[in-house]
């Protein structure tokens, strides 16, 4: 079993549905893979921030399932671990939404497996999952990629927690995420749950940045992350473009490898839409 994590609210559905479509069409396996998706009830921090619906998870679950049938998308609300732990902490108001916190439960949430792929949802993969997950961590609590800014601003060994391949074992044992959780709870850290992470580390294997490139695409990065970056043309400025912003992957950064995937994304989101409204 290849276990994945996401997490979010309603709004994750375009980067959770096309990152999934990547992993899908990219790797070549018989073995199941098993979603996971936490989410919660913010609505106490923000109105909008609703937990993502079963109707959408039921039709994510219809999706990967069609790939292979012992695939499977799998809700966890940790609403009441939320509020439990980090209920107007200082980073509830972090630069980013308190559900990028999420993934800080892994070890608490029961049943978790004991290797867990954590993937933000503007991620896509341009080659095989497994390049990245069969990777042995036994010995360390996870493996990342290095931050494309971090790494000369803050520190060459400075993480991006966008991909993180969990050594749940290990981290148990060394405390790592209840760590975390306890800075966040303590202190306003300028990058939140990363910056905790990274703190709370006792030892990380540290991957090429092919595994986690957050600016480039090369014929060897596996995955391509679009977050923020900066761009100096036609004058200095940062964007944040998405994957699901095909106009934009075409115009702006003219990649076309991914339309496989993003034209099936477009299709399946008419589709969940038109039934929704029972067309």
């Amino acid at each position: 079993m290849i276990n994945v994590l996401f997490s979010g609210n309603e709004k994750v559905f375009d980067g959770v549905l096309t990152c999934v479509l990547s992993i899908l069409k990219r790797t070549d396996t018989k073995e199941p893979f098993r979603f996971y998706v936490y989410t919660m009830d913010a609505t106490r921090v923000k109105p909008e921030y609703t937990p993502i619906s079963d109707s959408l998870i039921e039709f994510l679950d219809g999706i990967v399932k069609e790939y292979n049938a012992e695939n499977s998308m799998v809700k966890v609300d940790v609403t009441e671990l939320y509020e439990k732990e980090f209920a107007h902490c200082p980073n509830e108001q972090a630069y980013c939404s308190p559900y990028t916190l999420l993934r800080l439960f892994a070890d608490i949430v029961p049943d978790m497996p004991d290797k867990l792929l954590y993937l933000d949802v503007d991620i896509l993969f341009n080659r095989d999952i497994r390049l990245l997950y069969d990777i042995d961590i036994t010995e360390y609590e996870y493996a990342a990629a290095r931050d494309h800014y971090g790494k000369y601003l803050l520190n060459p060994n400075y993480i991006n927690a966008g991909v993180l391949l969990f050594n749940m074992k290990k981290i148990r044992e060394t405390g790592l995420l209840e760590k975390s959780r306890k800075l966040i709870k303590e202190k306003k850290l300028v990058f939140a749950d990363q910056s905790a992470v990274y703190r709370s580390t006792t030892k990380k294997k540290m991957l090429p940045q092919r595994f986690n490139d957050q600016k480039f695409l090369h014929k060897h990065t596996v995955v391509r992350h679009f977050s923020k970056r900066l761009f100096y043309l036609p004058y200095p400025h940062t964007d944040n473009i998405k994957q699901w912003r095909v106009s934009d992957i075409h115009r702006i950064f003219g990649y076309y490898v991914f339309d496989d995937i993003l034209y099936e994304y477009i299709y399946l989101k008419n589709k969940y839409e038109r039934e929704s409204k029972g067309d």
